[in-house]
């Protein structure tokens, strides 16, 4: 359920703890001012300023109240080690990984879904960060302007921001730099650093593959189903992390032509593009109707027409979390998932 965010007197009283002590710098950018306590082993204090889906933001010092508008969001923050400079978190979608469970636990949860401007303010954060703009809203947390005009600067993915993003830049390549601006804001550049490379590392472990795929040879085609809705199938588009994925393991997602990220496709339109094999998220811990990967392959191995392709009649499917199939500091683990079922399933090159 959607909830009307009420600005007003309360609301901006709700936020003095958090406004007084943000400045106001020139310019149009959202702006913070020094964050109290510890720097909890993130380095010493410094002005640092980075650029956020088109808009500037600020800090004297690193952030002490930061709520983070969803898991992926949460999960990165903690990956950099910055559970003590977290207000809160939002919007669970599935367990959170066994090697965050410690920090999590000293996060406190705002709201188990997806946060209202309410739950947000109550807070008082001096810092929001989501990993896509449509969390940004006046029905969910508020506005980006909202926001600002209340001395709260916010962060978005750059991987949800493509009207900002350089040309060429590849989705993996704009979550190593969200990793690079937190770090540099946070003043954890050195932790921000060490996981790029990691996970720049894995990138290119998983692309050894795709090298060896002869030019102008046909490439394994893929359809990724991420969930069942109403019995539709809902797979990667063309804008999606899956297609930067496919192209990095040697395939191409049969859907690359479809300019979304997640389109509702038909169980026919699927059969027509016969693709070589298909990739189930599992989302079972999400808890809707069709989420889980059982459920998928029970709905595949029972339609009349999907049943018959030869991907599902000879079992070449690959099962990966649901979740990392959506940018996140996960991606890596699934795009490695990836490479070696190819292999394994005869599509390597």
């Amino acid at each position: 359920m959607r909830h009307p965010v009420r600005l007003g007197i309360a609301l901006t009283l709700a936020l003095a703890t958090a406004g007084c002590a943000a400045t106001t710098g020139g310019g149009t950018g959202d702006t913070g001012g020094p964050a109290a306590g510890p720097t909890a082993g993130t380095g010493a204090a410094k002005a640092v300023s980075v650029t956020s889906c088109g808009r500037e933001v600020s800090f004297a010092g690193p952030p002490a109240r930061t709520v983070a508008l969803d898991q992926t969001s949460t999960e990165t923050l903690l990956e950099l080690g910055l559970q003590d400079r977290m207000a809160g978190t939002a919007n669970l979608k599935t367990k959170i990984p066994a090697v965050y469970e410690a920090a999590y636990a000293k996060v406190p949860v705002i709201a188990p879904k997806i946060a209202t401007g309410e739950q947000l303010r109550a807070v008082t954060p001096d810092f929001v960060v989501a990993g896509s703009t449509d969390l940004y809203t006046k029905d969910r947390a508020g506005t980006r302007e909202e926001l600002a005009a209340l001395k709260v600067p916010t962060f978005v993915s750059a991987v949800d921001c493509p009207q900002h993003n350089p040309a060429g830049k590849t989705p993996f390549e704009l979550l190593f730099s969200d990793y690079e601006n937190l770090g540099k804001l946070f003043g954890a550049e050195r932790k921000a650093g060490a996981l790029v490379a990691d996970q720049r590392a894995a990138v290119a472990e998983a692309g050894r593959a795709a090298a060896k795929v002869p030019q102008g040879a046909d490439r394994p085609t893929v359809v990724y189903l991420y969930s069942v809705f109403n019995g539709m199938p809902y797979v990667a588009g063309g804008t999606s992390l899956p297609s930067e994925m496919s192209r990095i393991i040697g395939a191409e997602n049969a859907f690359d032509d479809v300019a979304e990220d997640w389109p509702e496709v038909s169980w026919e339109e699927v059969a027509r593009r016969d693709p070589d094999f298909i990739v189930i998220g599992d989302l079972s811990e999400r808890g809707r109707p069709g989420d889980s990967a059982a459920e998928k392959r029970a709905t595949m191995t029972g339609h009349p027409v999907i049943s018959k392709l030869a991907a599902v009649r000879d079992n070449k499917i690959l099962q990966v979390p649901g979740i990392e199939l959506d940018p996140s500091v996960r991606s890596v683990h699934t795009l490695g998932l990836l490479a070696r079922g190819m292999k394994d399933l005869g599509h390597a090159r």
